[in-house]
C-alpha cells in the first residue's frame, strides 16, 4: 500500500513538472503557519506512512514521512525512548516529514541536539518525481555534503520527504523541574552559569518574573542539582513542558490573535535583554527569545537587535507573511538558489516557502 502511494506520488509530481504547475505539500497541516505563503495545487503526503522498521536495542528508528508524530512516539515510549530534540507538535495530526521539513525542535534542544543531529538518513521525491536515498540507519562518518540534514529545515523546497531514519535515546530515570523567582537579566546570567557546569539541564523557561528549570538524568545527579541550584519542585512538570513545547502555553495562545505576530529570536545566550515592545519568554538557556508584537510592528529594530546579538529574528506566526526568515547576503542566496535548481528545476515545489524568489 505505502509503495502504491509512493508511486502515486512520484506520477503527480512528474505530471506537475511537465504541466510546470507548482505544488504545496502538505502533511497534517499542523504548520501552515510557518514560512511564506506559496500557492499551487495541494500534495497530501499522509498516505506515504507508517514504521519501516525499529530496533530499540540500536536505538533507530525508520517511519515515512506521513507516519503520525503521535505513532512514533508512542512505539518508542512503549521501549522507555524519545526523540531527544522533542519536535514541536502545535496540534494533533502533526506528521515525521513536517516535522523534519521544519527542522523545529522542542525545550531540549541545547542541551540534546537539534532535529539535524538526529537524521540518519532519509528518502525523498525531488521535483522531477525521482525517488532519492541519502545516508542510512546507522550512524557514519561520510566524506561530502550531508544532504541528510540538508533538506532539516528546507520545508519542503527541496523535494518531499518520504522516509526518515532517526537516532533515539533512552527516557531519563529520573526528572524534575524547580521554578525560580527573579527578574529577567538575573535569569539570563543564572542558566548561563548553570550551563558551564556539571548539571543535568535538559530544559529552561523564564516568562513573567519566574524561572523554570528541568533536571534530566539519574536520581542522584537530579537530586543533587536540585539542592545546588535550588528553587521550589513543581507538580505536573510534564503539562508544562509539553505547554511550552506545543504553544499551548498562555503566553504562545495569547501570540496567535489575529492582531498579534510571534517572533523567534535565535542570539547568544549571554544576550542581554532587550526591550522591544512586547512581550518576550525565553528558553534555550538564553539563547532563544520568544516575542510577541503587534501584526504590523516596525521589522527593523527586531532584527537589528538580533543580528547585533549573535543571530537572527524570523516571524515565526501571525503577521504579513512576506519576508518572514533574514534576508540572505548575496553568495549565501546563490548558494541556495543553485541547491533549489538541482533538488527542482522546475521550481514547482513548495515555491516560495523560504523566500519569494525560489
Amino acid at each position: 500500500m505505502a509503495d502504491q502511494a509512493l508511486a502515486a506520488l512520484q506520477d503527480r509530481i512528474r505530471a506537475a513538472a511537465a504541466a510546470m504547475q507548482p505544488l504545496v505539500i502538505c502533511g497534517g497541516g499542523t504548520k501552515t503557519f510557518y514560512g511564506e505563503a506559496c500557492v499551487g495545487e495541494r500534495v497530501e503526503t499522509t498516505t506515504v506512512a507508517g514504521i519501516v522498521a525499529y530496533a530499540p536495542n540500536e536505538l533507530v528508528i525508520t517511519a515515512r514521512g506521513g507516519t503520525l508524530l503521535a505513532e512514533i512516539e508512542l512505539a518508542m515510549a512503549e521501549h522507555q525512548q524519545y526523540l531527544a530534540f522533542e519536535p514541536p507538535r502545535f496540534a494533533a495530526g502533526g506528521t515525521l516529514g513536517g516535522a523534519i521539513a521544519t527542522g523545529l525542535s522542542g525545550p531540549r534542544r541545547p542541551y540534546a541536539g537539534a532535529a539535524r543531529d538526529f537524521v540518519l538518513g532519509l528518502r525523498i521525491v525531488d521535483g522531477t518525481g525521482e525517488a532519492l536515498t541519502f545516508g542510512g540507519r546507522v550512524m557514519k562518518n561520510v566524506a561530502g555534503f550531508d544532504v541528510s540534514r540538508l533538506q532539516t529545515g528546507a520545508l519542503g523546497t527541496l523535494g518531499v520527504i518520504t522516509e526518515v531514519s532517526l537516532k533515539c535515546l533512552p527516557q531519563s530515570k529520573a526528572e524534575a523541574t524547580v521554578v525560580q523567582a527573579c527578574a529577567v537579566d538575573e535569569s539570563i546570567r543564572r542558566v548561563n552559569v548553570w550551563g558551564g557546569k556539571p548539571l543535568p539541564l535538559s530544559a529552561t523557561c523564564y516568562w513573567n518574573g519566574r524561572l523554570w528549570v528541568r533536571l534530566s538524568g539519574a536520581e542522584s545527579a537530579v537530586s543533587a542539582a536540585m539542592q545546588s541550584i535550588g528553587g521550589d519542585r513543581i507538580e505536573h512538570a510534564q503539562e508544562f513542558w509539553e505547554s511550552v513545547r506545543d504553544h499551548a502555553h498562555p503566553f504562545f495562545v495569547a501570540a496567535q490573535r489575529e492582531d498579534k505576530a510571534l517572533w523567534r529570536l535565535s542570539v547568544k545566550s549571554t544576550a542581554p535583554h532587550a526591550d522591544l515592545e512586547g512581550e518576550q519568554l525565553i528558553e534555550w538557556g538564553g539563547a532563544l527569545r520568544w516575542l510577541v508584537t503587534a501584526k504590523d510592528a516596525d521589522r527593523a529594530p527586531i532584527r537589528v537587535w538580533a543580528k547585533s546579538s549573535g543571530g537572527h529574528a524570523t516571524l515565526f506566526r501571525g503577521g504579513n507573511r512576506s519576508g518572514v526568515f533574514t534576508p540572505l547576503d548575496a553568495t549565501i542566496a546563490t548558494l541556495h538558489k543553485r541547491l533549489k535548481a538541482t533538488f527542482d528545476p522546475h521550481g514547482i515545489v513548495n515555491r516560495g516557502r523560504l523566500y519569494a524568489d525560489f
